[in-house]
Formats: structure tokens, sequence, C-alpha cells
């Protein structure tokens, strides 16, 4: 069965940086695109950057230049940069695998970690 475990989030100012992190046990990770998503408060969950597994990258507009995606298929894990935060990221980030969408909220495993929360104080 597929898990996902995020960490990294926490508290920082605007402007500032975090490395979130998300180590995924029970599929083929290395065959599969991967994702990072967030959900603000009473928004829907939206994915925000993706990475291939031949390590193409895209990213929603509101990220794009600011977030960085990678992966390391030797540790099953899938990692998101982001720089120059700003209180509009405020939001619980989770990863999982978009399949062929390059935006919304679809993914490909019903199953989702816990998040982890990522606050930006202007």
């Amino acid at each position: 069965q597929v898990q996902f475990v995020e960490s990294g989030g926490g508290l920082v100012q605007a402007g500032g940086s975090l490395k979130l992190s998300c180590a995924v046990s029970g599929i083929r990770f290395s065959f599969l695109t991967m994702g990072w998503y967030r959900q603000a408060p009473g928004k829907q969950r939206e994915l925000v950057a993706r990475i291939s597994s031949r390590e193409s990258t895209a990213y929603a507009d509101s990220v794009k230049g600011r977030f960085t995606i990678s992966r390391d298929n030797a540790k099953n894990t899938v990692y998101l940069q982001m720089n120059s935060l700003k209180s509009e990221d405020t939001a619980v980030y989770y990863c999982n695998s978009p399949g062929p969408s390059v935006s919304g909220s679809f993914s490909l495993f019903a199953s989702w970690g816990q998040g982890t929360q990522v606050t930006v104080s202007s």
C-alpha cells in the first residue's frame, strides 16, 4: 500500500526559505511522475509542482521561479525547495502522483499523507 510521509514545514517570515521532503513507499517510485500539492484553508487542494520520471519539471504560475522540485530515486524521496516565500504560500503541503495532469487536484492515489504545514508571516 502506498504511503507518503511529508516533512520540513514550519513558520517562516516572508522572503524566507524552506525545503520540504516526502518519503514514499509501496509504489515503484522511480517510474512515476511525482508532484507537490497544497491546500490553503477554505480552498481546494492544488498541484503546484511536478517532476517526471525523467526529471522534467513543471510549476504553477504562482510558484514559478521561486519553487524547485527534485527527486532522489535511490531514497524514494521527492523534495520541494521554496524560496522567496509569500503569505499566500501558507498552506498544508502534500505529495502524490499527478499522473498526466499538469494542474488541478487530480492524483493517481486516493491515499494521502498527513501533509506538512507551511506558515508564512508577513
